[in-house]
């Protein structure tokens, strides 16, 4: 793959985050699921410890507890592309307000991996997560940022 192959890629890929994001903010679920693998394995921030294939009641039921848009910022992402394979990581802000008045203003990590099929770029692995603080407490450390 040449250099100019190689961005053009990275570019296809980022475009494909960029929607995914954007179907997220809009609490979209069937736009969501479309940018996924039929396969696509996720290990989110909430139970269980992983999640196969694609469910859009279950992520409209969760974006049905947010009042409004989900509010999303990304930073210090990285693209990698080679082939029909691509994965990214970096870090994510989620913000928003919960149906109960909650306010929630979180920064996590997020690594996804992506195939090419038919031409297409999919995401095919999902993973985020917070640190937890080693005290002995094990308490997700929520309060951190970049």
């Amino acid at each position: 793959m040449t250099t100019s192959e190689k961005i053009d890629e990275k570019s296809a890929v980022a475009a494909v985050i960029e929607e995914w994001s954007k179907a997220i903010s809009g609490k979209d679920a069937a736009r969501v699921v479309s940018h996924l693998t039929d396969k696509v394995v996720q290990f989110t921030l909430a139970p269980p410890l992983q999640y196969k294939g694609k469910d859009a009641e279950d992520l409209q039921g969760w974006f049905n507890t947010w009042q409004g848009p989900i509010g999303g910022e990304a930073r210090d992402v990285e693209i990698n592309v080679g082939g029909d394979v691509a994965f990214t990581r970096g870090l994510v802000r989620m913000t928003g307000t919960k149906t109960d008045g909650e306010q929630v203003d979180l920064w996590f990590r997020q690594t996804l991996g992506l195939l090419r099929q038919a031409g297409s770029w999919k995401i095919a692995h999902v993973h985020t997560s917070v640190p937890f603080y080693m005290d002995g407490s094990f308490k997700g450390a929520f309060d951190l940022k970049p």
